[in-house]
Protein backbone atom coordinates (compact mmCIF):
# COMPACT_ATOMS: atom_id res chain seq x y z
CA UNK A 1 0.00 0.00 0.00
CA UNK A 2 2.60 2.30 0.56
CA UNK A 3 4.48 1.64 -2.61
CA UNK A 4 1.60 1.80 -4.49
CA UNK A 5 0.27 5.20 -3.09
CA UNK A 6 3.71 6.40 -2.99
CA UNK A 7 3.99 5.96 -6.79
CA UNK A 8 0.38 7.37 -7.40
CA UNK A 9 1.29 10.79 -5.81
CA UNK A 10 4.59 11.00 -7.56
CA UNK A 11 3.26 10.68 -10.81
CA UNK A 12 0.94 13.45 -9.87
CA UNK A 13 4.41 15.55 -9.08
CA UNK A 14 4.54 15.02 -5.56
CA UNK A 15 7.58 14.61 -4.39
CA UNK A 16 7.39 11.37 -1.92
CA UNK A 17 9.86 9.34 0.37
CA UNK A 18 8.71 5.74 1.07
CA UNK A 19 9.79 5.06 4.67
CA UNK A 20 10.11 1.17 5.48
CA UNK A 21 11.84 -0.76 8.60
CA UNK A 22 12.96 -3.80 6.72
CA UNK A 23 12.85 -3.55 3.04
CA UNK A 24 9.20 -2.96 0.98
CA UNK A 25 7.31 -6.21 0.59
CA UNK A 26 9.20 -7.71 3.46
CA UNK A 27 6.05 -8.50 5.39
CA UNK A 28 2.27 -9.90 4.70
CA UNK A 29 2.67 -7.86 1.05
CA UNK A 30 4.98 -10.90 -0.38
CA UNK A 31 3.50 -13.50 1.39
CA UNK A 32 0.07 -13.46 0.16
CA UNK A 33 -0.95 -15.94 -2.48
CA UNK A 34 -1.65 -12.66 -4.97
CA UNK A 35 -5.47 -13.95 -6.00
CA UNK A 36 -7.69 -11.46 -7.63
CA UNK A 37 -10.92 -12.92 -6.95
CA UNK A 38 -13.20 -10.25 -6.98
CA UNK A 39 -15.96 -12.46 -7.59
CA UNK A 40 -14.86 -15.90 -6.36
CA UNK A 41 -14.31 -14.31 -3.08
CA UNK A 42 -17.45 -12.54 -2.51
CA UNK A 43 -20.20 -13.87 -0.58
CA UNK A 44 -22.95 -11.66 -0.87
CA UNK A 45 -23.25 -7.94 -2.65
CA UNK A 46 -22.40 -4.55 -1.44
CA UNK A 47 -20.01 -1.89 -0.94
CA UNK A 48 -16.77 -3.85 -0.69
CA UNK A 49 -17.87 -5.71 -3.97
CA UNK A 50 -18.09 -3.05 -6.25
CA UNK A 51 -14.22 -1.12 -4.57
CA UNK A 52 -13.17 -5.23 -5.38
CA UNK A 53 -14.79 -5.18 -8.96
CA UNK A 54 -13.45 -1.44 -9.31
CA UNK A 55 -9.93 -2.47 -8.87
CA UNK A 56 -9.77 -5.83 -10.61
CA UNK A 57 -10.69 -3.09 -13.85
CA UNK A 58 -7.44 -1.17 -13.13
CA UNK A 59 -5.12 -3.57 -13.27
CA UNK A 60 -4.62 -4.49 -16.82
CA UNK A 61 -3.07 -0.53 -16.89
CA UNK A 62 -1.79 -0.78 -13.71
CA UNK A 63 0.23 -3.89 -14.54
CA UNK A 64 1.38 -2.11 -17.82
CA UNK A 65 2.77 0.73 -16.21
CA UNK A 66 4.39 -1.48 -13.58
CA UNK A 67 6.41 -3.75 -16.05
CA UNK A 68 7.72 -0.97 -17.92
CA UNK A 69 5.19 -1.97 -20.82
CA UNK A 70 6.78 -5.82 -20.51
CA UNK A 71 10.04 -5.24 -19.49
CA UNK A 72 9.65 -7.00 -16.40
CA UNK A 73 6.98 -9.14 -14.94
CA UNK A 74 4.07 -9.51 -12.15
CA UNK A 75 3.12 -12.92 -12.95
CA UNK A 76 -0.40 -11.30 -13.92
CA UNK A 77 -2.50 -13.95 -15.51
CA UNK A 78 -6.78 -13.87 -16.03
CA UNK A 79 -6.49 -17.28 -15.01
CA UNK A 80 -9.62 -17.16 -13.93
CA UNK A 81 -11.06 -19.51 -10.26
CA UNK A 82 -13.13 -22.33 -9.83
CA UNK A 83 -14.84 -22.58 -6.94
CA UNK A 84 -16.41 -26.31 -5.69
CA UNK A 85 -19.36 -27.16 -3.90
CA UNK A 86 -18.62 -30.32 -2.08
CA UNK A 87 -22.11 -30.74 -0.32
CA UNK A 88 -25.18 -29.67 -0.96
CA UNK A 89 -25.57 -27.02 1.38
CA UNK A 90 -22.07 -25.51 -0.24
CA UNK A 91 -23.96 -25.77 -3.81
CA UNK A 92 -26.81 -23.72 -2.41
CA UNK A 93 -24.70 -21.38 -0.73
CA UNK A 94 -22.79 -21.09 -4.78
CA UNK A 95 -26.52 -20.70 -6.09
CA UNK A 96 -27.13 -17.85 -3.98
CA UNK A 97 -23.97 -16.48 -5.19
CA UNK A 98 -24.09 -17.08 -8.46
CA UNK A 99 -27.69 -15.34 -8.47
CA UNK A 100 -26.70 -11.91 -7.76
CA UNK A 101 -24.03 -12.04 -9.09
CA UNK A 102 -25.53 -12.35 -12.60
CA UNK A 103 -27.97 -9.50 -11.32
CA UNK A 104 -25.13 -7.32 -11.16
CA UNK A 105 -23.98 -8.31 -14.75
CA UNK A 106 -21.08 -9.93 -13.12
CA UNK A 107 -19.43 -12.93 -15.34
CA UNK A 108 -20.09 -16.00 -13.70
CA UNK A 109 -20.64 -20.22 -15.27
CA UNK A 110 -22.57 -22.41 -13.38
CA UNK A 111 -20.89 -25.69 -13.81
CA UNK A 112 -22.06 -29.33 -13.01
CA UNK A 113 -19.28 -32.27 -12.21
CA UNK A 114 -18.71 -32.83 -15.75
CA UNK A 115 -17.83 -29.24 -16.91
CA UNK A 116 -15.59 -28.87 -13.83
CA UNK A 117 -13.87 -31.73 -14.95
CA UNK A 118 -13.62 -30.49 -18.34
CA UNK A 119 -12.45 -27.06 -17.44
CA UNK A 120 -10.00 -28.21 -14.62
CA UNK A 121 -8.84 -32.10 -15.16
CA UNK A 122 -7.11 -31.91 -11.92
CA UNK A 123 -9.82 -30.65 -9.90
CA UNK A 124 -11.98 -32.80 -7.48
CA UNK A 125 -14.47 -34.63 -9.85
CA UNK A 126 -16.53 -35.62 -6.66
CA UNK A 127 -18.74 -32.10 -6.64
CA UNK A 128 -22.03 -31.35 -5.97
CA UNK A 129 -21.35 -28.45 -8.33
CA UNK A 130 -19.26 -25.52 -9.30
CA UNK A 131 -18.66 -21.95 -10.85
CA UNK A 132 -16.31 -20.46 -12.58
CA UNK A 133 -15.28 -16.91 -12.65
CA UNK A 134 -13.70 -16.25 -15.83
CA UNK A 135 -12.19 -12.21 -14.78
CA UNK A 136 -10.45 -13.16 -11.83
CA UNK A 137 -6.69 -13.46 -11.97
CA UNK A 138 -3.53 -13.66 -10.23
CA UNK A 139 -0.26 -11.92 -9.61
CA UNK A 140 2.73 -13.62 -8.38
CA UNK A 141 2.99 -10.97 -5.01
CA UNK A 142 7.17 -11.02 -4.76
CA UNK A 143 7.68 -9.84 -8.46
CA UNK A 144 4.50 -7.38 -8.15
CA UNK A 145 6.67 -5.62 -4.92
CA UNK A 146 9.78 -5.83 -7.25
CA UNK A 147 8.09 -4.64 -9.99
CA UNK A 148 6.84 -1.54 -7.46
CA UNK A 149 9.86 -0.77 -6.44
CA UNK A 150 11.95 -0.55 -9.59
CA UNK A 151 8.29 1.69 -10.81
CA UNK A 152 9.23 3.95 -7.47
CA UNK A 153 12.86 4.66 -8.59
CA UNK A 154 11.81 5.24 -12.43
CA UNK A 155 9.81 8.24 -11.05
CA UNK A 156 12.39 9.10 -8.57
CA UNK A 157 11.27 8.43 -5.23
CA UNK A 158 13.49 7.75 -2.28
CA UNK A 159 12.87 4.91 -0.52
CA UNK A 160 14.64 4.88 2.53
CA UNK A 161 15.06 0.84 4.15
CA UNK A 162 15.72 0.16 7.79
CA UNK A 163 13.65 3.85 8.77
CA UNK A 164 12.42 3.19 11.92
CA UNK A 165 9.67 5.66 12.67
CA UNK A 166 9.65 6.71 16.46
CA UNK A 167 5.99 8.37 15.76
CA UNK A 168 3.77 10.25 13.74
CA UNK A 169 4.95 14.43 14.37
CA UNK A 170 1.55 16.36 15.87
CA UNK A 171 2.33 20.15 15.44
CA UNK A 172 -0.47 22.80 15.61
CA UNK A 173 -3.36 19.69 15.54
CA UNK A 174 -2.20 18.56 12.17
CA UNK A 175 0.40 15.58 11.24
CA UNK A 176 4.03 17.69 10.20
CA UNK A 177 6.00 14.88 9.22
CA UNK A 178 8.13 11.69 11.34
CA UNK A 179 10.39 11.40 13.56
CA UNK A 180 13.03 9.04 12.65
CA UNK A 181 15.85 7.62 15.13
CA UNK A 182 17.89 9.74 13.39
CA UNK A 183 16.33 12.86 13.48
CA UNK A 184 12.74 14.36 12.21
CA UNK A 185 11.72 14.00 8.55
CA UNK A 186 9.24 16.70 8.02
CA UNK A 187 6.22 16.51 5.30
CA UNK A 188 3.05 18.51 4.51
CA UNK A 189 1.47 15.14 4.12
CA UNK A 190 1.97 11.61 6.09
CA UNK A 191 0.23 8.47 4.91
CA UNK A 192 0.34 5.52 7.13
CA UNK A 193 0.41 2.11 5.59
CA UNK A 194 2.10 -0.21 7.93
CA UNK A 195 -0.68 -3.07 7.75
CA UNK A 196 -1.32 -4.54 10.77
CA UNK A 197 0.85 -2.87 12.48
CA UNK A 198 -0.78 0.63 12.02
CA UNK A 199 -2.31 1.27 14.78
CA UNK A 200 1.01 1.23 16.98
CA UNK A 201 2.15 3.40 15.51
CA UNK A 202 2.66 6.55 17.87
CA UNK A 203 0.83 9.56 17.24
CA UNK A 204 -1.28 8.04 14.62
CA UNK A 205 -3.97 8.54 17.29
CA UNK A 206 -5.88 4.93 15.90
CA UNK A 207 -7.40 2.71 18.51
CA UNK A 208 -5.01 0.18 19.32
CA UNK A 209 -8.25 -2.40 18.13
CA UNK A 210 -8.70 -0.63 15.46
CA UNK A 211 -6.80 -2.64 12.77
CA UNK A 212 -5.95 -6.03 14.35
CA UNK A 213 -3.78 -8.50 13.02
CA UNK A 214 -4.90 -11.95 11.21
CA UNK A 215 -2.35 -15.06 10.89
CA UNK A 216 -2.33 -16.81 7.63
CA UNK A 217 -0.52 -19.60 6.92
CA UNK A 218 0.50 -20.77 3.49
CA UNK A 219 1.94 -23.80 1.57
CA UNK A 220 4.29 -23.78 -1.31
CA UNK A 221 3.86 -26.69 -3.03
CA UNK A 222 5.71 -27.91 -6.53
CA UNK A 223 4.36 -30.63 -9.27
CA UNK A 224 6.98 -31.65 -11.94
CA UNK A 225 5.41 -31.30 -14.89
CA UNK A 226 2.72 -28.57 -13.82
CA UNK A 227 -1.33 -29.75 -14.11
CA UNK A 228 -3.08 -27.64 -12.11
CA UNK A 229 -4.15 -24.57 -14.96
CA UNK A 230 -6.73 -22.73 -13.19
CA UNK A 231 -7.23 -21.60 -9.21
CA UNK A 232 -9.65 -23.89 -7.47
CA UNK A 233 -10.83 -23.08 -3.86
CA UNK A 234 -12.69 -25.40 -2.22
CA UNK A 235 -14.21 -24.59 1.28
CA UNK A 236 -11.61 -22.45 2.91
CA UNK A 237 -8.50 -23.75 0.87
CA UNK A 238 -7.40 -22.07 -2.52
CA UNK A 239 -5.06 -23.49 -4.64
CA UNK A 240 -3.04 -21.08 -7.31
CA UNK A 241 -0.89 -22.50 -9.85
CA UNK A 242 1.80 -20.74 -10.98
CA UNK A 243 2.19 -21.78 -14.09
CA UNK A 244 6.17 -23.42 -13.63
CA UNK A 245 4.91 -26.14 -11.44
CA UNK A 246 4.93 -23.75 -8.28
CA UNK A 247 1.34 -24.20 -6.27
CA UNK A 248 0.43 -21.69 -3.58
CA UNK A 249 -1.99 -23.66 -1.34
CA UNK A 250 -3.71 -21.51 1.97
CA UNK A 251 -4.69 -20.04 3.68
CA UNK A 252 -5.70 -20.21 7.78
CA UNK A 253 -7.21 -17.53 9.57
CA UNK A 254 -6.07 -17.43 13.09
CA UNK A 255 -6.53 -14.28 15.52
CA UNK A 256 -3.36 -15.07 17.48
CA UNK A 257 -1.73 -11.64 18.03
CA UNK A 258 1.58 -11.04 16.14
CA UNK A 259 2.59 -14.68 16.66
CA UNK A 260 4.54 -15.71 12.98
CA UNK A 261 5.05 -19.16 13.57
CA UNK A 262 3.78 -21.74 10.97
CA UNK A 263 2.35 -25.25 12.88
CA UNK A 264 1.99 -28.36 12.24
CA UNK A 265 -1.75 -28.39 12.18
CA UNK A 266 -1.93 -25.43 10.34
CA UNK A 267 -0.19 -26.89 7.34
CA UNK A 268 -1.68 -30.11 7.94
CA UNK A 269 -5.36 -28.01 7.39
CA UNK A 270 -3.56 -26.49 4.41
CA UNK A 271 -2.65 -29.72 2.91
CA UNK A 272 -5.83 -32.03 3.59
CA UNK A 273 -7.92 -28.88 2.29
CA UNK A 274 -5.83 -28.36 -1.25
CA UNK A 275 -5.45 -32.54 -1.69
CA UNK A 276 -9.56 -32.50 -1.57
CA UNK A 277 -9.93 -29.97 -3.76
CA UNK A 278 -6.91 -31.39 -6.32
CA UNK A 279 -6.09 -35.09 -5.65
CA UNK A 280 -3.15 -34.99 -7.88
CA UNK A 281 -1.61 -32.59 -5.05
CA UNK A 282 -0.80 -35.60 -3.06
CA UNK A 283 1.86 -36.31 -5.22
CA UNK A 284 3.46 -33.09 -5.42
CA UNK A 285 6.28 -31.94 -3.56
CA UNK A 286 6.45 -29.99 -0.43
CA UNK A 287 8.57 -26.88 -0.73
CA UNK A 288 8.19 -24.61 1.91
CA UNK A 289 5.78 -22.58 4.26
CA UNK A 290 5.81 -19.54 5.62
CA UNK A 291 3.09 -17.19 7.73
CA UNK A 292 1.92 -13.01 8.15
CA UNK A 293 -0.86 -10.99 9.20
CA UNK A 294 -3.88 -9.97 7.34
CA UNK A 295 -4.72 -6.37 8.47
CA UNK A 296 -8.41 -6.05 9.77
CA UNK A 297 -10.35 -3.77 10.83
CA UNK A 298 -13.40 -5.52 10.95
CA UNK A 299 -16.30 -6.34 8.38
CA UNK A 300 -16.41 -2.56 7.42
CA UNK A 301 -14.84 -1.29 4.52
CA UNK A 302 -10.66 -0.55 4.41
CA UNK A 303 -9.19 2.71 5.89
CA UNK A 304 -8.13 4.70 3.12
CA UNK A 305 -7.79 8.27 2.87
CA UNK A 306 -8.70 11.40 5.29
CA UNK A 307 -8.20 11.11 9.31
CA UNK A 308 -9.38 13.15 11.66
CA UNK A 309 -5.95 14.52 12.08
CA UNK A 310 -5.39 17.15 8.89
CA UNK A 311 -2.39 16.09 6.97
CA UNK A 312 -2.45 12.62 8.12
CA UNK A 313 -4.11 9.75 5.26
CA UNK A 314 -4.38 5.76 6.07
CA UNK A 315 -4.15 2.91 3.50
CA UNK A 316 -4.48 0.11 5.90
CA UNK A 317 -7.41 -2.60 6.83
CA UNK A 318 -7.62 -4.73 3.64
CA UNK A 319 -7.79 -7.76 5.51
CA UNK A 320 -7.89 -10.47 2.39
CA UNK A 321 -7.96 -8.02 -0.67
CA UNK A 322 -4.84 -5.96 -0.16
CA UNK A 323 -3.02 -7.39 -3.31
CA UNK A 324 -6.60 -6.85 -5.24
CA UNK A 325 -7.29 -3.09 -3.80
CA UNK A 326 -3.45 -1.77 -4.22
CA UNK A 327 -4.40 0.23 -7.40
CA UNK A 328 -7.48 1.61 -6.20
CA UNK A 329 -6.05 2.29 -2.66
CA UNK A 330 -3.59 4.24 -4.48
CA UNK A 331 -5.84 6.01 -6.71
CA UNK A 332 -7.49 7.20 -3.48
CA UNK A 333 -4.86 7.83 -1.53
CA UNK A 334 -3.61 10.61 -4.35
CA UNK A 335 -6.63 12.17 -4.70
CA UNK A 336 -7.29 12.58 -0.67
CA UNK A 337 -3.45 13.92 -0.08
CA UNK A 338 -4.01 16.11 -3.35
CA UNK A 339 -7.36 17.71 -2.82
CA UNK A 340 -6.08 18.40 1.04
CA UNK A 341 -3.20 20.42 -0.31
CA UNK A 342 -4.38 22.28 -3.06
Amino acid sequence: MGCASALALAERGVSVTVLERAIPGAEASTAAAGILGAQSESHEPGPLVDLLISSRALYPEWVKKLTNDGALSVGYVRSGVLRLALTEHEAADLERTATWQEAANLRVVRLDRAGASKLEPASNGEIASALFFPDDAQVDPPLLLRALVAALAREGVQTRSGAMVKKIAISGGRATGVLLEDGELSADAVVLAAGSWSALVPGASLRASLVKPIRGQVVQLEERPPQLRTIVMAGATYVVPRGDGRVVCGSTMEAVGFQKEVTAAGVAAILEGAITAVPSLGAAAFVTAWSNFRPFAGDAMPLVGTTEVPGLFLATGHHRNGILLAPWTAREVANAVTRANG
